[in-house]
């Protein structure tokens, strides 16, 4: 289940709610329109493959849980529209903007070491991702399709907690084989999540 099919039923992408690390969740954007039954439209979004449980909530929103968060990498990735004049130095954590390019050329470090490695591209299995630091990133992500249509996007502060979720996920899970480590499906899940963060984030491929 990705957020553009939920869009199409919902009129307008949903919103991620929680921190999605034990259930993902998605909340409709806006109250439902009075010509459109809020139960009627619930059943639809049942009726979605990915689809673990919707409920009618207070005036009319539909609260929506999905069984593989990990399914909206299957989306094409989008670069944000927008070029944050973040200055290139002190290149310390203290830098949003060191933070946010060392995340993208991370991600691109990744996707040429998996090549190196023999991480097959295929076989990708979003079930995959289901560990709390890659959970996080995926909530990140989550966000985007609505900051997209939004006046009020708020780029600065979205990017940098992409990708501070995904230097979490980076130093916590490889996404490569380690040591005598095989390539597997879960490395081939792990790298493409990096592909989208790598599409999303900003930056150089090197530092």
């Amino acid at each position: 289940m990705t957020p553009g099919e939920l869009a199409e039923v919902l009129g307008e992408p949903p919103v991620p709610e929680g921190t999605w690390e034990r259930e993902a969740r998605y909340v409709s954007a806006v109250p439902l329109r009075r010509r459109v039954p809020a139960e009627p439209l619930a059943e639809r979004v049942r009726a979605l493959d990915g689809v673990a449980s919707v409920e009618v909530r207070g005036k009319g929103f539909l609260r929506i849980v999905v069984t593989e968060p990990g399914e909206l990498l299957e989306e094409e990735p989008v670069r944000v529209p927008f070029e944050p004049g973040w200055p290139d130095f002190p290149r310390t954590w203290d830098n949003p903007g060191f933070v946010v390019r060392y995340g993208h050329a991370r991600a691109c470090a990744v996707r040429r070491w998996a090549r190196q490695l023999g991480v097959p591209e295929a076989g990708f299995r979003p079930g995959l991702l289901d560990d709390p630091c890659h959970r996080r990133v995926l909530r990140v992500l989550a966000e985007l399709p609505g900051r997209l249509g939004s006046r009020e996007p708020g780029w600065e502060s979205y990017l940098l907690r992409l990708a501070l979720a995904y230097h979490d996920a980076h130093e916590r899970a490889s996404a490569v084989p380690v040591g005598d480590e095989e390539p597997g499906p879960v490395h081939t899940a792990r790298v493409r999540l990096a592909r989208v963060v790598g599409d999303v984030l900003p930056g150089p491929d090197r530092l």
